[in-house]
């Protein structure tokens, strides 16, 4: 093994070896999520050093320029007010979604319409529409982090794989015997994981089309899904209660999550892969252990049904978003509430940390989504000037840029 080059991933903090193997480059990471601007330089190199083979003391001053580099960008002052930069009449019927790629430079828009259009975030410009689904397009993503491709999911009961650079179409999965509604690639961008209201996930081939494995055992609609940050592991969400976690590579399930007394919401791993959260619409969040299977917390308080919940990139706080208008913030370590984010007027729909971890942004029925300070829960901005529901909103990875989509028809750009 030789050790071709360093890169930097600021979010979460860790460094990424690109190294050779066999006459094969590699990559493998080191993940700093513990770091922080005080923490000792020269014990988390001592530390790298100790447990990678490929960091020799030749390379220890170099690692430790890293660090330094990953603490003073941990310490930067997140003191961001954002503007509207652009209002766009997106779609001529609601948006059913909206998302970034992961610089940012570019974002997706779907549609009753039956469409999906991609933007250019910088000028506002559209760049492509994606047509030829014959109903709603109600999921989307880019294949971040490569940002070349896009996966549309349908009630056509298709999903459509493009090009995001030409708009062309590479393939059409079909197999599903209703309606898509969630979607999305896994981090190597081999695979697309589609749920269906018939009760099954889907797993895709990228490369040829072919689909790969259909993950059968719930008895009630998937309604949200997501992959594991290594992408070995798929959870999937339902309407029957429960969660099911699943190994990609041979489509076998290896826990159901139960414990729930009512619909799933949202179902998100935290980055490294230890714990799962899941929301409900009994009104909690539940977070379980992934590799047992087993429930480590119960987070309640909420009044009503909780709509999406969330890690930050660090996995150390998770977020809990409510019908009951309000949302709150929580210590992974202890399950402990750190604070209320009180102040919308209407549910709570999306939620989300910056990838810096320093504001929390939400979206609610109440035509305005905000961001607050996740230590004290104060709000620290509105985005106003939607004239219906906000119902998805997303920071870019930078995170100076905010994406809102509303049932008004528009999407705007907050910078």
């Amino acid at each position: 093994m030789k050790l071709k080059r360093f890169l930097l991933r600021y979010y979460p903090p860790g460094i990424i070896l690109e190294y050779e193997q066999g006459g094969n480059v590699k990559t493998k990471s080191i993940d700093l999520l513990d770091l922080r601007p005080e923490t000792d330089v020269d014990s988390v190199v001592e530390e790298i050093a100790q447990k990678e083979p490929l960091i020799t003391s030749s390379k220890t001053d170099q690692v430790k320029k890293l660090v330094i580099r990953l603490q003073e960008k941990l310490s930067q002052r997140d003191d961001h007010h954002f503007y509207l930069f652009k209002v766009l009449r997106a779609h001529i019927l609601p948006l059913t979604n909206v998302a970034f790629n992961k610089s940012g430079s570019s974002f997706i828009t779907g549609s009753y319409d039956r469409t999906c259009k991609v933007w250019d975030t910088a000028s506002g410009e559209e760049l492509h529409t994606l047509e030829g689904h014959r109903n709603v397009v109600y999921a989307i993503a880019f294949n971040n982090p490569y940002g070349d491709k896009i996966a549309t999911g349908s009630f056509d009961k298709t999903c459509k794989l493009w090009s995001s650079e030409t708009g062309k179409c590479f393939h059409t999965f079909r197999g599903h015997t209703a309606e898509i509604v969630c979607l999305s690639f896994n981090p190597q961008s081999s695979v697309i994981a589609t749920g269906s209201m018939d009760t099954t996930a889907k797993l895709w081939d990228v490369e040829t089309g072919q689909e790969k494995a259909t993950l059968s055992g719930h008895s009630a609609e998937i309604i949200s899904l997501s992959f594991s940050s290594n992408g070995c592991q798929l959870i999937t969400g339902s309407f029957d209660h429960t969660v099911s976690v699943w190994d990609v590579n041979s489509g076998r399930k290896i826990h159901t999550l139960i414990g729930h007394k009512a619909e799933i919401s949202s179902a998100q791993f935290n980055y490294d892969c230890s714990l799962i959260a899941t929301g409900s619409m009994d009104k909690t969040c539940r977070v379980w252990d992934a590799a047992s299977g087993k429930c480590v917390g119960t987070l309640r308080g909420h009044d009503d049904e909780v709509l999406d919940v969330g890690f930050d990139y660090t996995g150390q706080h998770i977020l809990t978003a409510s019908a009951d208008s309000t949302a709150r913030v929580y210590e992974t370590v202890n399950f402990k509430l750190l604070c209320k984010l009180e102040g919308h007027e209407g549910e709570i729909s999306k939620i989300c940390f910056n990838p810096q971890g320093t504001s929390v942004l939400t979206a609610s029925s109440d035509k305005t989504a905000r961001l607050w300070d996740p230590n004290t829960g104060t709000c620290k901005q509105i985005l106003e000037g939607h004239s219906d529901e906000i119902f998805s909103c997303a920071f870019n990875y930078e995170g100076n840029t905010v994406i809102t989509g509303s049932k008004d028809n528009t999407c705007r750009i907050w910078r």
